[in-house]
């Protein structure tokens, strides 16, 4: 069951960015583009950690796709699917142990925490319009961006012992975290199931407002009682959805994703020059034009 996500089929997205950060903070700090084994270990922890959640997400949202198959929860039952997300974190845990820095594993465990706030976030929501906003971006945060700011923040602290490099990883892994999401919840009413791997409209079906919808919300004051009953009537969902497409809410959703990409940008492009720094600068255009 553990195994079952590791097919090699995801996008490998955290991993990647990992690594990248890793050899070009490596570069910045002493022209070495080699990459030590505890850096690379980071890398697997990070993709462990965001498997196990997805494993606890789709128990919490009883999703039957991820990926284009069927879920854990679908194939084994909920109850199992809990120890399955619960056995791939002890794993992520027991190689955090061995990297055996004390930092490290502060700054990872904090990401655990994170990701169950997070959930919590997303399970409330908020009457006042003004505060809707802010609680997404929190949620966020949260739920997407800390995994790859802080994995990101991991790999600086073991490459290089300049605060500010540190700080600078951060806000990179922040920045295109969240932008990323971002993506994830325009998709959601742009792009059709087989290409997500997942069916889409999925948050309006799990009365979530993500950005699309707060922003067409702006336009369309109507949809605020939707918002409120968490699109539980019949034909909320779809009126919801065409609402959205309406308005300017994905329009406005890629310019804010543009906005904290450029940010990324200006972070990293604060490194020195390197092959790997380029390609995250290049991986900050890519969260913006994929299209699954």
């Amino acid at each position: 069951m553990s195994e079952y996500y590791f097919d090699g089929k995801g996008k490998a997205f955290r991993p990647i960015i990992v690594v990248l950060m890793a050899r070009a903070c490596n570069s910045h700090y002493n022209n070495s583009r080699d990459m030590q084994a505890s850096q690379r270990s980071i890398a697997l922890i990070a993709e462990m950690i965001h498997t196990a959640s997805l494993v606890h997400d789709d128990v919490i949202d009883d999703a039957s796709s991820r990926r284009g198959k069927h879920t854990v929860n679908k194939i084994w039952g909920e109850k199992k699917a809990v120890l399955a997300g619960d056995l791939i974190l002890s794993a992520a845990s027991i190689a955090l142990a061995r990297i055996g820095n004390t930092t490290v594993i502060s700054i990872l465990t904090q990401v655990i925490e994170d990701l169950v706030r997070g959930e919590f976030l997303q399970l409330g929501s908020k009457e006042n319009e003004n505060e809707r906003f802010a609680h997404y971006l929190e949620k966020t945060f949260k739920k997407t961006a800390s995994l790859i700011a802080n994995s990101c923040k991991a790999v600086s602290v073991l490459g290089c012992p300049d605060p500010v490099v540190h700080e600078i990883a951060y806000q990179y892994g922040k920045n295109v975290g969240i932008a990323f999401q971002l993506i994830d919840d325009v998709l959601d009413f742009t792009s059709c199931s087989d290409q997500m791997g997942k069916p889409t409209s999925a948050d309006l079906k799990l009365g979530l407002a993500t950005g699309p919808v707060l922003f067409a919300c702006q336009q369309f004051p109507e949809m605020n009682a939707m918002i409120m009953r968490r699109f539980s009537l019949p034909g909320d969902v779809d009126r919801a959805r065409q609402y959205v497409l309406q308005s300017d809410g994905v329009q406005q959703t890629t310019y804010l994703a543009q906005r904290y990409c450029h940010e990324a940008v200006r972070e990293i492009s604060k490194l020195r020059p390197s092959p790997e720094r380029d390609a995250l600068i290049q991986l900050s255009e890519i969260v913006l034009t994929r299209d699954k």
